[in-house]
């Protein structure tokens, strides 16, 4: 009679549960769960990164991009601790997420033994769900536990498996349970409804708030829209929910916002948040009456008071809330803030056509936008590339991931991998600036060994410029920013890929519609200018104090004076 090894039915059970590829590297205290993985190569690939970090940044961004359980894998010691800035980006944007990780023989834990460490206290703030399994029988039913809770949960769950474990044998023993994840639909109590229906009517000047937990509802939320007469203004992880140009968008919000957004936020009596525990309060309506629907009852209220709380999930809420109220007729307010948001389009588009050199950043995103297709994944890194992207990338159909809580940078060219992997046969770009590719470019060397095409945008300017902007709006000189680069081109073809250098204005567009031409994975190179600060939609006073106070430090401390892009 055949008999299973534990490892063999760790492998099994993620199989069942439909998990199709892992990322990890192989490793001592992992190798008796490689070696089933081999076998079952056929039913489940392993993706084997350069550096443990990019697997978990990869399988956070496979769990946002497709909903689906991504899973990463690591030794014991070093590789687990690696693991842990890409399971702390899932957790904090609620991505479902497996890591398994090695651990000590059980009869060496607790000696101090080689690459020894205190696995369960490490992963204990990470994760949903954190078990150390310490039996061949324990082990079916805590997978099933760990992957049922990561769905439910929407966060990491964590397996600890000594390395002697996966070798024995499943006796019959062992616990057989459910191998798949119940949803349920939450809806929120009638009287907060009816709550919430008196506030929607009596708003004047309505504005929506969407977040990460609309996407999917685009027709849902754009419907309640229209009948309440209200702007909507998208956070971050929101960017897509609906086409950046619809004439309901206003845009994002913060610094990272548009002047529109921050406009209508200062008049509006009414704010309807969806879908978001929106973290920069200081730009959202003080006096406003505020009803917010999150799935997650915790959330409401957690960051602003609100008047009406409805815990249900977004699109059946506002479902229910459309069909109860009446339309709105006065579209004042709405039309005053499209007319605002056409005057902002038409600045964009003045920064967008600049073909002056250096190459403006804005610049490369509207070339980018041109080769773009629509349903094209758009893996975009952190710094001043985010800020680009944000307001300058106009989102129709694509699928826009990015590291949003956490804000790490590295996750752009993880997210590609993860992209490419989730979905084949579209358009993958990884958008990073200079100092987020350098952290993770070396499993470049991955896309090309799984011949992963797709194309890297670096936004080259030899700066971490953020980091620089903000020194400058403290007040202070810049110190510590400058980065020194490779020829990022001729690495991708050292590394066999394809490399391209940008440096003239007019290589721009070519060279980008070469890359999405190549069945290889490819860099753009693109240097941009150093100088071009990502200027909030709205200046505030502090900001432009801090800016006189950086010019003075640099006229007596450096004996220059450039005056920033105010």
């Amino acid at each position: 009679m055949f008999k299973q090894t534990a490892g063999e039915k760790l492998i099994e059970q993620l199989i069942e549960w439909g998990v199709d590829h892992i990322y990890g590297m192989p490793g001592d205290s992992i190798n008796s769960i490689i070696e089933p993985l081999r076998k079952a190569k056929d039913k489940i690939k392993f993706i084997q990164v350069r550096h443990e970090e990019a697997g978990a940044l990869a399988a956070a961004a496979y769990a946002k991009l497709t909903g689906k359980l991504g899973v990463c894998t690591a030794i014991a010691g070093p590789g687990a601790i690696h693991l842990l800035n890409g399971l702390y980006d899932a957790k904090l944007d609620k991505a479902p997420v497996l890591a398994i990780t090695g651990q000590v023989e059980t009869d060496l834990m607790g000696t101090d033994y080689f690459q020894e460490v205190n696995l369960d206290r490490l992963f204990d703030d990470v994760a949903v769900y954190n078990q150390r399994i310490m039996s061949a029988e324990q082990l079916p039913a805590v997978v099933n536990q760990a992957i049922r809770t990561a769905y439910a949960k929407k966060g990491v769950a964590v397996l600890t498996i000594p390395d002697d474990i996966p070798r024995f044998e499943v006796g019959k023993e062992a616990r057989i349970t459910t191998n798949f994840s119940v949803k349920q639909e939450l809806s929120p109590q009638l009287n907060d409804l009816n709550k919430a229906k008196v506030l929607i009517e009596q708003a004047e000047r309505p504005v929506i708030l969407a977040g990460n937990g609309v996407h999917g509802e685009r027709e849902t939320l754009l419907a309640f829209a229209e009948k309440i007469g209200a702007p909507i203004v998208l956070t971050l992880p929101g960017k897509g929910v609906i086409p950046d140009k619809h004439p309901y968008c206003l845009g994002g919000l913060g610094l990272i916002g548009t002047k529109p957004s921050y406009e209508a936020m200062q008049e509006a009596d009414f704010l309807m948040m969806i879908g978001t525990s929106f973290p920069f309060t200081g730009f959202l309506p003080e006096h406003a009456k505020t009803i917010q629907i999150d799935i997650d009852p915790t959330q409401i209220g957690k960051r602003v008071p609100v008047d009406v709380g409805l815990a249900g999930d977004a699109g059946a809420t506002l479902r229910s809330l459309t069909d109860q109220i009446s339309r709105k007729e006065d579209r004042e307010f709405l039309e005053k803030n499209q007319e605002r948001m056409n005057k902002w389009w038409e600045k964009l588009e003045k920064q967008e056509a600049d073909e002056s050199e250096p190459i403006k950043p804005q610049r490369l995103v509207r070339a980018l936008q041109q080769v773009a297709s629509d349903d094209a994944v758009m893996s975009v890194d952190v710094g001043n590339v985010t800020v680009w992207m944000a307001r300058h990338f106009h989102m129709t159909n694509q699928s826009f991931v990015i590291s949003s809580w956490l804000a790490t940078l590295g996750c752009g060219l993880p997210g590609a991998i993860a992209g490419k992997i989730a979905f084949p046969n579209r358009q993958v770009f990884a958008v990073c600036g200079d100092g987020g590719f350098g952290m993770m470019m070396a499993d470049f060397v991955t896309a090309v060994k799984y011949e992963l095409p797709m194309v890297v945008v670096v936004m080259n300017n030899h700066k971490i410029a953020m980091i620089k902007f903000e020194q400058e709006v403290m007040g202070n000189a810049e110190f510590g920013t400058d980065l020194h680069n490779p020829d990022f081109a001729k690495y991708a073809d050292a590394c066999g890929g394809v490399g391209y250098r940008v440096e003239r204005s007019e290589d721009l567009l070519p060279s980008l519609q070469k890359a999405v031409m190549q069945n290889n994975p490819c860099i753009v190179d693109v240097v941009i200018d150093v100088d071009e600060a990502p200027m909030p939609g709205k200046i505030q006073f502090s900001q432009a104090v801090g800016y006189t106070k950086h010019m003075v430090k640099e006229l007596f401390q450096e004996g220059k004076l450039d005056l920033p892009p105010l």
